[in-house]
């Protein structure tokens, strides 16, 4: 049963990403991410934590209107996919873009509705809004026990960084220690986790690995 607490604080994000797609469209910036090369690169880090070539399953949580299915439709096959989000506008955009594709599904929720191979979280922990940081801190720890316990081999996810430079802090935003969130999840999810922090970006992707 999904958190009454991530439903709750999720309402004002889901509004938030609403906004940005009605302004930008089906684009980077239509869920708040600077270019379509920037998020090119995080989907590499974050897929990762895939170990086969074809015939997997992926929950995405946070889809948007499902452009890493597009990534995984173009270096994959043979893939089963479910895009989740909490806007239902960009549910609706997905459905439509990929009207005609049976091997993925998308969905508005706050959390998967079945199991998957792996699970994948691009963005969805940045963005906190008016949220105190130990409230989003405690909503970041509850939904990765949603990853955790909705994948069978694997899961990832990214943050930004603590470490960027003051000048590019936001006070809308949040930004994670990642030795703490690498901590974290090695002591709660398995020992196989790998903490990447050398792409470029003002953040880090954890993947978690199941044995």
């Amino acid at each position: 049963m999904a958190d009454p607490n991530n439903r709750d604080i999720l309402g004002a994000v889901a509004q938030y990403y609403s906004s940005k797609l009605a302004e930008h469209g089906q684009s980077p910036r239509g869920v708040d991410w600077n270019s379509a090369r920037t998020q090119l690169l995080r989907f590499a880090q974050l897929s990762k934590v895939i170990a086969d070539s074809s015939g997997f399953s992926v929950n995405d949580l946070g889809c948007g209107y499902g452009s890493y299915f597009d990534y995984l439709r173009n270096n994959y096959d043979d893939i089963h996919y479910i895009g989740i989000d909490v806007s239902a506008d960009m549910v609706a955009a997905a459905r439509q873009r990929f009207a005609n594709v049976d091997n993925g599904r998308f969905v508005v929720s706050v959390e998967p509705d079945t199991m998957a191979d792996y699970g994948i979280a691009s963005g969805i922990f940045n963005v906190r809004l008016n949220e105190t940081d130990d409230a989003w801190h405690a909503h970041i720890l509850r939904t990765l026990d949603v990853l955790d316990k909705t994948c069978r081999r694997g899961f990832a996810f990214n943050c930004l960084t603590s470490y960027s430079d003051a000048d590019k802090v936001r006070d809308y935003l949040y930004y994670a220690n990642p030795a703490a969130m690498f901590d974290h999840c090695k002591r709660n999810y398995s020992r196989d986790v790998a903490l990447l922090h050398d792409y470029g970006l003002y953040e880090f992707t954890i993947l978690v690995r199941k044995s």
